[in-house]
This record gives structure tokens, C-alpha cells and sequence, in this order.
């Protein structure tokens, strides 16, 4: 068991490593790194290159999400434990997206591979995520809030539907935590007034 734990946990971390916006952003001859915020995330993505180039981006961050859930739980299945695997799948995956040791530990801030995630752990959870991120959004413009609730409803989704399990409580809370820290800086440009309105569906800025 012990075995199977660290390689699921260090294989699906590495798949993390696989950032979309700078993968994306290399084949286009340039390194999102280099633009806007310098976070290596969705947002500052679009804002530097527009929403039709992001769709790749999007496929390769929730590709990978997808992925270590589904790898994560054909191993633990047999053992009786496939929620349970999924589960470090999925919190190694963002670990991977968020500190990825090939990119110096600098990703992004995790809130659409955290999304994948609790699609594939549990889909009531998931669209609870969705549907909180959509109206912040929609009412406001601040991917930054519609993130930080997102990641609150996130963690909200599994302590009512999963209060029962130990195991799958201490890998998701801890990863509720970890995608509104991340925004940290946003949440106090939010509360300053300074945070920057985002076009989701286009290029550039709204203020």
C-alpha cells in the first residue's frame, strides 16, 4: 500500500509539472512568464494572448487533472480504496500545477485543475464549484472572486457530501486552503479596490 501511495502521489505530481499556459505560450515563440501578472495561470493567459488561443490550455490543464484521478483510481480500486486514491491523485496533480519543480516551483494558482478535480471525485461537488464561479463572475467580472469562492464551495461540497470519510476530508480541505491562499494577493487587491476586471472572452482588460 505504502509503495503504490508514493508512486500514484509522485507520478501524478510530475503530470501536474505539465503547465498549459506555458506549454501553450512556447509554441507561440514567447513564455507567459514574461506578461502580465507573470503567473503562469488560465487568466493572465487570456489577458496576455485572448480566449481563442486559450482552449489548448484549457485541455492540457484539465487533461492532466482528468488523468491523475483516473490513474490514481485504477490503482487503488482493486484495493478497495478508489475515492480514496482519486482523491491523492487529484491533490498531487495540484500540487504538481501549483508548485511544479521543473518550472522552479512557480505555476498557477490551481482553480481550474482544482475544478477538474472535484468533478471526477464527486460531480455534485463540481457543479456546485462551477455554478458559484459562473455568478461571482457573471455579477462582477473578478475571476479572482469567482476563484476564491469557487475554492470555498469547494471545500464546503466535501464536508456535506464526504463528512463521513477522514480520508478524502484531509486531502480536499487541505486543498481548499491551498487555492484561496494562492489568491492571496488578489484578495487584497479585492479588498483595497485595485483588482483588475477580466474579459474571459476576449483579450485585454475592463476596469
Amino acid at each position: 500500500m505504502a509503495f503504490a501511495i508514493i508512486v500514484t502521489a509522485l507520478t501524478c505530481y510530475l503530470l501536474g509539472n505539465l503547465n498549459g499556459a506555458v506549454c501553450v505560450s512556447a509554441l507561440l515563440g514567447d513564455d507567459i512568464r514574461n506578461h502580465g501578472s507573470g503567473n503562469a495561470g488560465l487568466t493572465n493567459f487570456i489577458r496576455s494572448y485572448g480566449a481563442s488561443r486559450a482552449l489548448m490550455v484549457i485541455a492540457i490543464d484539465a487533461g492532466k487533472a482528468a488523468l491523475a484521478c483516473l490513474i490514481a483510481g485504477l490503482v487503488f480500486e482493486p484495493l478497495g480504496y478508489k475515492l480514496e486514491g482519486m482523491v491523492l491523485g487529484g491533490v498531487s496533480v495540484l500540487l504538481g500545477h501549483v508548485f511544479p519543480v521543473v518550472l522552479g516551483f512557480k505555476g498557477g494558482k490551481g482553480i481550474l485543475s482544482g475544478f477538474l478535480v472535484a468533478l471526477f471525485l464527486d460531480w455534485r461537488i463540481g457543479l456546485i464549484v462551477l455554478v458559484v464561479f459562473a455568478i461571482a463572475y457573471g455579477l462582477t467580472r473578478y475571476v479572482s472572486l469567482g476563484s476564491v469562492l469557487a475554492a470555498a464551495a469547494f471545500g464546503v461540497g466535501f464536508l456535506i457530501f464526504h463528512h463521513d470519510n477522514p480520508w478524502v476530508l484531509a486531502g480536499t480541505l487541505p486543498a481548499c486552503v491551498l487555492i484561496i491562499f494562492m489568491h492571496r494577493g488578489n484578495i487584497s487587491r479585492l479588498i483595497h479596490g485595485q483588482e483588475r476586471k477580466t474579459n474571459l472572452f476576449g483579450k485585454g482588460k475592463q476596469q
